[in-house]
């Protein structure tokens, strides 16, 4: 009779993740084979033994089955890097479910910045950041915060609950303008990891806010306060004094920002790389020489409308270059001439966008200094230089032919002549050249032969009070540049017909109805 073994019996909820075991080791196929060297060659197979290989194999599978899959002990790094590619927010819900350590990284991705298009969707977000016991620190898993969408109905009270947040990096309250120092406050108060902040359009935020950023939002990398008229020199030469690793600055019609505290930011925080000072009007050459003295790796400077700049704010700059300087923006400074203009090359020869719309003052003599910028200028904005010829941007285009914008708005005098030099760019994406009177059907004709050559890049063409146009002309510009998107033509009386203006896009709130651009 064949011999009977018992098998041992195992916990099915006892995993054992380690080998070796207080007596030898045995495994499966081992007691198989015993088995099978215990039976004499005469012996016949029993029921017996058939029913203890069936119950082996059972209870392998039932040990196959407690095998705890591989992908649960990935570490939260590699997790991160997975879930950090899925795409759709349902998907990451899903990875939730799978076991704690994908739920808790799967739970951080969700809320690390979450995205609040409704107003509802903000008021659930602050009762659940503001829960006693929650199964997650929702709280302090928020790092950026956009609520733009929110504009009209955000306000203090909403504001005020994210004072729960502890962890934030970025916080964007764009045009939020229902929105004061009493809210903003408590939520700086409890955010000092804060890297960027954007408070442009609170038009009530005073200098109470800024001092809580000076004090508390050391770490501060970016800051926009754009039209927050109410803000003073005072907090501004606070903020710089404190917040020393600012890199991007935008203090855009702060009215009462004045030279002192834009050398107070270029004395404190030598790392800037963006300021823009658009319409800060008060500021004048002290303070411009101060930001390129102290400010060496600026790579980008707006001073629109900074109507009392002159010659001496630019020719007084150190002969030195600036080599990482590729945006300069200098709309209407109407005192510059083509000294200023000179220099500024001279010492930025990498300069990739330059704007000097409404600089009346500069010639043909200025844009043969721009020539020397080359392959690095992309986007050049001449509107309203009216005493520009052709035979300057005959010069320019043959000497920077990657240009990929220009506007030569009311240049008027500018001819054909200018618009088939023009044509010859192989990147030119858009062309400004609204008022510019003299060009006939012999421009656009240029614009289309050039396909022959290279493919047409363009996609915005602004012709508008280009009187001399006929429909003609603009039917063979639109079959030839296939990338076209946005065509301007108002005050082009051939396309004021009821039969052409039908295809129209409704013009912009407050504008002229008569306005005809085709989109």
């Amino acid at each position: 009779m064949a011999s009977l073994r018992i098998q041992p019996t195992r916990d099915p909820n006892r995993y054992d993740y380690s080998s070796s075991t207080g007596s030898p080791e045995r495994n499966v196929q081992d007691e198989l084979e015993n088995d099978f060297f215990q039976q004499s060659a005469n012996d016949s197979s029993t029921s017996i033994v058939d029913d203890g290989k069936d119950t082996e194999d059972e209870e392998l599978k039932q040990f196959e089955a407690m095998k705890v899959s591989r992908t649960t002990y990935l570490p939260p790094e590699l997790l991160f890097a997975i879930f950090g590619r899925l795409t759709s927010p349902q998907d990451l819900q899903s990875c939730i479910f799978v076991c704690k350590s994908w739920a808790r990284c799967a739970v951080e991705l969700l809320w690390i910045r979450p995205y609040i298009s409704k107003y509802k969707s903000l008021e659930s977000l602050a009762r659940t950041i503001q829960m006693d016991h929650p199964s997650f620190p929702y709280a302090s898993l928020i790092k950026r915060l956009n609520l733009t969408t929110l504009v009209e109905s955000l306000n203090d009270g909403t504001v005020l609950a994210l004072s729960a947040c502890n962890r934030l990096e970025r916080l964007t309250l764009t045009n939020c303008s229902n929105v004061t120092d009493t809210s903003i406050m408590p939520v700086l108060e409890h955010n000092p990891k804060l890297l960027a902040l954007d408070l442009s359009g609170l038009v009530d935020v005073t200098d109470l806010s800024m001092n809580v950023i000076a004090k508390n939002c050391r770490k501060l990398q970016g800051l926009n306060i754009t039209n927050c008229k109410k803000t003073t020199d005072a907090s501004m030469v606070a903020v710089a004094a404190h917040c020393t690793h600012l890199k991007r600055l935008k203090l855009n019609e702060c009215d009462l920002i004045t030279n002192e505290s834009v050398m107070a930011f270029t004395k404190y925080c030598p790392n800037l790389l963006e300021l823009d000072l658009h319409k800060v009007n008060k500021i004048t050459n002290q303070a411009v020489l101060d930001i390129f003295w102290k400010l060496g790796h600026l790579r980008e400077l707006r001073l629109g409308h900074c109507d009392l700049l002159t010659d001496a704010a630019f020719t007084g700059i150190p002969q030195r270059p600036y080599e990482s300087l590729r945006i300069l923006d200098l709309t209407n400074c109407d005192k510059l001439t083509d000294d200023s203009v000179e220099h500024i090359v001279e010492i930025a020869p990498r300069l990739r966008n330059l704007v000097l719309a409404k600089c009346r003052l500069i010639t043909d003599r200025a844009v043969a200094a721009i020539t020397k910028l080359t392959k690095n200028l992309h986007y050049l904005h001449l509107g309203h230089c009216t005493q520009l010829t052709d035979q300057a941007i005959s010069n320019l285009i043959r000497a920077c032919n990657r240009i990929r914008y220009i506007d030569l708005a009311c240049c008027q005098r500018l001819t054909d002549r200018s618009i088939v030099q023009l044509s010859t760019l192989p990147k030119l994406r858009r062309i400004g050249l609204v008022k510019c009177g003299n060009i006939t059907d012999r421009s656009l004709m240029a614009l289309v032969n050039s396909t022959r050559s290279h493919p047409c890049a363009l996609e915005r063409v602004h012709l508008s009070y280009c009187t001399n146009l006929t429909v003609d002309g603009i039917h063979d510009l639109i079959n030839s540049c296939t990338k076209l998107t946005h065509l301007s033509l108002t005050g082009v009386n051939c396309f004021l017909r009821k039969d052409l203006t039908r295809f129209c896009r409704p013009p912009p709130a407050g504008k002229y109805p008569r306005i005809s651009i085709f989109s």
